[in-house]
């Protein structure tokens, strides 16, 4: 043994000065800790052949081990601090910034996307950057490892220099990717930024200990490994397998983030943020699979011994009768739990497609997926466009075919909206209600935008002009898709013969679509009128309502105005319960026989319509129960009014305690003798109903609102004629007077107002019934004879001593 101690000496020495620097720096991080790899990293010769994956060897996948199970950073890494901004802002971002924590894996995937984004663009101009092998696969890996709670995304993107690592990963608005623009602004791509930095911190929403692994073309493999605690460090990787060119980033779960190392739960989370990411998204995913295996000859034994005698014997006739040769080795089926990479977002984002290569059949599918319906209803419409300019983004709008039960319950309240904002594929909310406003907010889609800028959180976007911009030609769009739908429906055509043509062509589907559209939504509109001025025109033209002259269809106010009567200036229109009652409305007559068209509202939400909506294509809106009508001039105008002078100056006096403004000669009655109009800017009487019927209304704060009260009366009708005589006769007539006040009443309740005092209402109508019957107005009521009954207690008494005496016989 000792002849062999020398020359085994002079051999270490001699591999000692033959080691390369590395070597050497290995071996004495080695001395310094005792637990740091030994030997440098080996790689098998068949490394990059698994497809989609990689292969190692047994010692790589120990020092692995080591590196991610002890959550300490190494002692030979170089130490940094962290930006003083990041320090003191790390625990808001932790705690308040993100209030969703499924967002730490949007993040990390989204920055994967921005670094293969990178890379792919360079290799525009040198192809020789992506290297070789798998190198060349621009995809995204997710991998999980439920016994040591680790969390692996993996990118082959651009990845990190050492100095990228120490200024992307430990300060804040310091971007790699803002970097990277800054540098390819000239003549690169400006829709590759990204935000790679704060982002990056949602990840100890659920970890603990972080190592992110990075490799460069032009620098060596690093890992930055942080516990949130102020400090990271980052050292020379040579430890871990070689990755190439890119990061891998390993989250070092919580104990309450176990949900995170399930493999559907993450297959969730790429479904709802990541699923149009550019890029293949894969996971390393179990399966299970059934595999034909060797019986072994002690089982083979027991299963003949179990068998049927018959059978068994019938068997071995069989057997005897082959030859060896042919005789089949017996087999039985086991379950093996296999891994394979599976892809997760293979469904294609058609908003980036030309919208003439996308068929009805692809929309359909596409809004059933993104409204979540299940039902084979088609959506009424939609709209794909790319928007251009300061701002560029590409959108797809759907018109559901029926509207949520509580769309207009918390209509001011909720924040809730159907559009779902993406930022370069990246889902970033569906709760941002600025980019449409709220009477569109039934409207299903989303908006993918390359420019549009983020702050600190992807939750919480820049008041930004760009926001007004794209809010302003989404509106736009939006306003175009429905005026399509009323286009393209036959039932809203004004020319016969084109209607026919259209009825008689397959595309009959189109009928009444608009008509669906009003009925489901009809109330948006109108509210869209209320709050949007600037689009108040535009949804005027969309506008749907019965009219006097309609036949029980709906008629737009371009389709009414083309059917005016020479000379008429006015849009003629009354609000109301219902239409049965509108149509019977004394204000009708005089503008029915005069053959006028009246528009019929009946939704409560009209008499606010009105008070926004005056005037359309230069004509004015006109309320016929209020003053103000004009319906052309009366040559014997003149002539009555100075004729009823005396009565209606009488009228106006005996109503002074009614707060009755003023008494007139009418010009819209034919077959009533009177009725009440309002003042024009104050409330008509069917807004007064509702005041009166809202739950918190209150009496004395809305007395100021009300329309002064006009009495018109009708010059050709008999009974006022009469009325005029009498008071002619004699002005103080006590029957007159409650003739008078019976009638104003009566007019009261005929226009749609409510009594303040019914009980007298309902007595002077009793006192006219008497008269019409020559009863005494002094008849009074026969009173009723008072009967005496027997004392109740009596009746108890006997009661009891019967039940009593009963129940002595039972026993």
């Amino acid at each position: 043994m000792r002849k062999w101690t020398i020359p085994s000496v002079l051999f270490l020495l001699c591999l000692l000065f033959l080691l390369p620097d590395q070597g050497r720096r290995i071996q004495a991080n080695a001395e310094a800790e005792s637990d740091a790899p030994v030997d440098p990293p080996k790689v098998e010769e068949k490394f990059g052949a698994v497809p989609h994956g990689l292969s190692t060897d047994s010692d790589v996948v120990k020092r692995e081990s080591e590196s991610m199970s002890r959550k300490t950073l190494r002692a030979d890494a170089e130490k940094f601090e962290f930006q003083a901004e990041v320090s003191r802002l790390m625990d808001i971002i932790i705690n308040s910034l993100y209030s969703n924590k499924d967002i730490f894996l949007r993040e990390l995937i989204s920055n994967a996307s921005d670094a293969l984004d990178k890379i792919r663009f360079l290799s525009l101009t040198d192809k020789e950057v992506l290297g070789e092998g798998d190198n060349t696969k621009l995809e995204i890996q997710i991998k999980l490892d439920k016994e040591k709670k680790i969390l692996s995304i993996r990118d082959r993107g651009i990845g990190m220099t050492k100095e990228d690592l120490i200024k992307n990963l430990g300060t804040i608005a310091k971007s790699g990717t803002s970097a990277f623009v800054e540098k390819m602004q000239t003549s690169g791509d400006l829709n590759l930024i990204g935000q790679f930095g704060v982002g990056f911190y949602s990840v100890y929403l659920v970890a603990d200990y972080v190592e992110v692994i990075s490799k460069h073309n032009d620098d060596k493999q690093y890992v930055w490994e942080s516990k949130a605690d102020g400090a990271f460090a980052i050292s020379e990787d040579v430890w871990n397998e070689p990755l190439g060119r890119g990061t891998e980033i390993r989250l070092h779960l919580r104990d309450e983030a176990g949900e995170y190392l399930d493999e559907y739960k993450l297959k969730d989370l790429v479904k709802k943020y990541s699923e149009f990411i550019n890029f293949p998204i894969n996971l390393w995913a179990s399966k299970e699979v059934e595999k034909e295996v060797p019986v072994d000859e002690d089982e083979s034994t027991d299963e003949e011994e179990t068998s049927e005698t018959s059978s068994s014997e019938e068997g071995d006739e069989d057997d005897s009768e082959k030859p060896e040769d042919e005789k089949k080795p017996k087999t039985k089926k086991v379950k093996e739990t296999t891994y394979e990479w599976e892809l997760l977002n293979d469904v294609k984002a058609i908003w980036l497609r030309n919208p003439k290569e996308v068929t009805e059949e692809e929309y359909t599918k596409f809004y059933h997926s993104l409204a979540k319906d299940f039902s084979d209803e088609k959506p009424l419409a939609w709209s794909h466009f790319n928007a251009e300019g300061d701002v560029e983004f590409k959108a797809v709008l759907f018109v559901p075919p029926k509207a949520p039960q509580d769309l207009y319950e918390s209509y001011y309240n909720s924040k809730k909206s159907n559009l779902k904002l993406y930022v370069r594929r990246v889902f970033i909310s569906d709760e941002f209600d600025e980019l449409l406003p709220k009477y569109l907010s039934f409207l299903m889609g989303l908006v993918d935008s390359d420019t549009l800028p983020l702050n600190v959180s992807r939750e919480m976007l820049q008041q930004h002009s760009s926001l007004k911009t794209i809010k302003k030609k989404l509106i736009r769009k939006a306003l175009d898709m429905i005026r399509k739908i009323a286009d393209e429906d036959p039932d809203e055509s004004n020319d016969k013969d084109k209607k026919d043509v259209e009825e008689s062509s397959a595309d009959n589907e189109k009928k009444g679509q608009y008509t669906k559209f009003w009925n489901e939504f009809g109330k948006s509109v109108k509210l869209g009128i209320i709050e949007d001025a600037t689009n108040r025109n535009r949804l005027a033209k969309l506008l749907r309502f019965e009219t006097s002259k309609s036949d029980g269809k709906l008629t737009s106010l371009d389709q009414y105005i083309s059917r005016m009567k020479a000379g008429q200036k006015d849009i003629f229109y009354i609000t109301g319960a219902s239409k049965e009652q509108l149509e019977k409305s004394p204000f009708l007559e005089r503008l029915t026989k005069k053959n006028y068209e009246v528009i019929f509202f009946t939704d409560p939400v009209d008499e606010y319509l009105m008070q926004y909506l005056m005037d359309y294509e230069d004509n004015k809106f006109q309320n016929v129960s209020k003053e103000g009508l004009k319906l052309g001039k009366d040559s014997k105008a003149k002539e009555l009014k100075e004729s009823f002078k005396e009565l209606t100056k009488w009228w106006k006096g005996a109503l002074a305690s009614d707060n009755i403004d003023d008494v007139k000669i009418s010009n819209r009655l034919a077959d009533t003798p009177c009725v009440v109009v309002t003042s024009k800017y104050g409330w008509s009487a069917n807004m007064e109903r509702i005041m009166q019927s809202q739950t918190l209304s209150d009496a004395s704060k809305q007395a100021y609102m009300r329309g002064k009260r006009v009495l018109e009366i009708n010059p050709r009708h008999p009974i006022i004629k009469e009325l005029r005589d009498r008071v002619a006769k004699d002005p103080e007539d006590e029957s007159v007077e409650q003739t008078a006040q019976l009638m104003y009443q009566t007019a009261l309740l005929e226009s749609g107002f409510l009594l303040n005092d019914p009980k007298d209402f309902a007595s002077r109508i009793y006192s006219s019934v008497k008269s019409s019957l020559n009863v005494s107005p002094d008849a009074a009521v026969e009173e009723e004879e008072d009967i005496e009954e027997p004392e109740a207690e009596t009746d108890d008494k006997e009661a009891a001593a019967k039940d009593d005496s009963d129940a002595k016989d039972e026993l």
